[in-house]
């Protein structure tokens, strides 16, 4: 149920040397924005993402779903398709949408939240580590793939919270040995009978209460908690 009538703005994001679309979406007065990273072989119409988002913009927060690929590499060649493990690359795409939300008057002054699936995991886990003191106010990942970021995982700052399937054996190995390792707030929760895309009944409404309750408790510029 939607509360918050959302407005929605194009995003125009330039980096190294491409262009990169994107949505914003914003309930009225949000009190925090959060930007996805989206995992290999997706874009911002993902409908995962989209599910999240939603839940997000009930509670007051703004959305920012855009490309990690421009148009011209989206065909699915060998060459691209490198592109989805390039995490450094991927980073700094997150990055630049990052500096576009700075740029846009009605989001310089929110605190900001990264949620990365996948690959966008990895990237949204390196993109955070590399961010200024606390510009980065909380990561979230779904089904990450958080081995990807290597030692980023350990200058990780932000509040972290991983979010993984319990029949997605093999994540959520790699899940647990990347909590382990994280030295900020940290969280986990691996749900029981979900796969890798959460395609079970009910498995992506948990994942975006989960998600929501930890944005709302990073988030909120008085530091005041959701009930």
């Amino acid at each position: 149920m939607h509360t918050l009538e959302t407005q929605s703005k194009g995003a125009t994001i330039r980096a190294d040397r491409n262009t990169l679309h994107g949505q914003l979406l914003s309930p009225p007065e949000p009190y925090g924005l959060v930007i996805f990273a989206h995992g290999s072989g997706s874009n911002r119409h993902a409908p995962r993402n989209q599910r999240v988002a939603e839940c997000l913009h009930d509670v007051g927060l703004a959305t920012l779903l855009f490309d990690l690929q421009s148009p011209d590499e989206a065909p699915p060649d060998a060459f691209n398709a490198r592109l989805w493990f390039d995490i450094a690359l991927l980073a700094e795409r997150l990055r630049a949408a990052t500096r576009w939300a700075r740029s846009q008057p009605e989001l310089m002054e929110l605190p900001i939240g990264y949620f990365g699936a996948s690959t966008g995991g990895a990237a949204a886990i390196l993109a955070a580590s590399q961010a200024d003191g606390d510009e980065i106010r909380a990561v979230v990942t779904r089904g990450g793939r958080p081995d990807l970021a290597g030692d980023a995982i350990r200058q990780l700052r932000a509040p972290t919270l991983l979010l993984v399937g319990g029949n997605d054996e093999g994540a959520a190995a790699l899940n647990l040995e990347a909590w382990a390792r994280l030295r900020c707030e940290r969280g986990i929760e691996i749900i029981p009978g979900a796969g890798h895309f959460f395609e079970e009944p009910g498995a992506l409404e948990n994942v975006a209460a989960l998600a929501t309750r930890w944005f709302g408790e990073h988030l909120r510029k008085n530091g005041d908690r959701l009930a």
